[in-house]
């Protein structure tokens, strides 16, 4: 009977250990996860010098990484992969990103002024308060890119993808939107003066309260 009660009391004690053992690893879920979300960002941490070293080296996909407040001023990343990667408050002005693959990339108030950004894919790109004055966007997908409050005075987006984006507010004083496909994007608030529209897609486009002084349209439009 005695060695009956002291396996009871065993196998009651293991259990009790075993229980403990699982609350605490519940307990621990949350550390654990959150250690690993931050030893994954510190791995796609990259400074400037290092995205540049690797790219000269023949690396081309950069997806995911972290370029926060980075200075790539006229760096040559043409045809870079940079796909959802963070560049807020970048500074890419004069950059060569002919091609280039930025895919629901956070470029949120970075400089792109005098960027080459011909053929590029921003689709889904974050460009909220960005400038991109004087950039070359021909032939560029900007489909539902966010660019409100952007700034793309003089910038050449002819032929460009503009499908569904986010317009509100920008000043595209001057800008080259020829041959652009604007099929349901919002211009609301944007300032179009001076700007070419001649032979644009402006099919369901929301122009309310656009300034269009000056601006140049298709004759039947």
């Amino acid at each position: 009977m005695a060695n009956l009660d002291t396996d009871i009391r065993h196998s009651l004690w293991l259990n009790s250990l075993h229980q403990s053992s699982v609350a605490r690893a519940g307990d621990l879920l949350p550390v654990w996860i959150a250690l690993i979300k931050r030893s994954l960002a510190q791995r796609q941490n990259m400074k400037a010098d290092q995205l540049l070293k690797n790219y000269a080296a023949g690396v081309r996909d950069f997806t995911g990484v972290n370029l926060s407040e980075a200075n790539l001023r006229e760096a040559n990343l043409s045809g870079v992969i940079l796909d959802r990667a963070i560049l807020d408050g970048a500074n890419l002005s004069h950059a060569n990103l002919a091609h280039a693959s930025l895919i629901e990339t956070d470029l949120n108030g970075a400089d792109l002024s005098n960027a080459n950004l011909s053929g590029s894919n921003l689709s889904g790109a974050i460009l909220d308060g960005a400038i991109l004055d004087e950039a070359a966007m021909e032939g560029a997908n900007l489909s539902q890119a966010n660019l409100t409050v952007a700034k793309l005075i003089d910038t050449n987006l002819s032929e460009a993808d503009l499908q569904e984006a986010s317009l509100i507010a920008a000043n595209l004083d001057g800008a080259d939107l020829s041959g652009a496909d604007l099929t349901v994007a919002d211009l609301s608030q944007a300032n179009l003066t001076q700007a070419d529209l001649n032979q644009t897609n402006l099919s369901g486009t929301n122009l309310e309260g656009a300034n269009t002084e000056g601006t140049i349209l298709d004759e039947n439009v």
